[in-house]
């Protein structure tokens, strides 16, 4: 599989986990993606990346070479975003 870009691992997070919100950087082969869905809510943080994992399926095999995840209930991301700067 060829190289993939921030926006497929957007698209394919977002499809795979419904009425979630991703936002994805990266440089082709290390990323980092950030996961705001209420399915979250009372799961423990290692389900929570298996969920955002499987929407990956085997792209995480060849096209990705690492992903770093961060998730968040919509409450959550709400105060988190008032900590970050840009």
């Amino acid at each position: 599989m060829s190289a993939m870009n921030p926006d497929d691992i957007r698209q394919m997070i977002e499809a795979g986990i419904e009425g979630a919100e991703a936002h994805v950087d990266g440089d082709g082969s290390h990323f980092v993606a950030r996961v705001i869905s209420d399915q979250f809510a009372g799961m423990p943080v290692i389900k929570q990346h298996k969920l955002v994992y499987a929407t990956l399926g085997n792209s995480m095999e060849s096209a990705i070479h690492a992903l770093s995840i961060q998730t968040y209930t919509r409450d959550a991301w709400e105060k988190a975003r008032k900590f970050q700067t840009l």
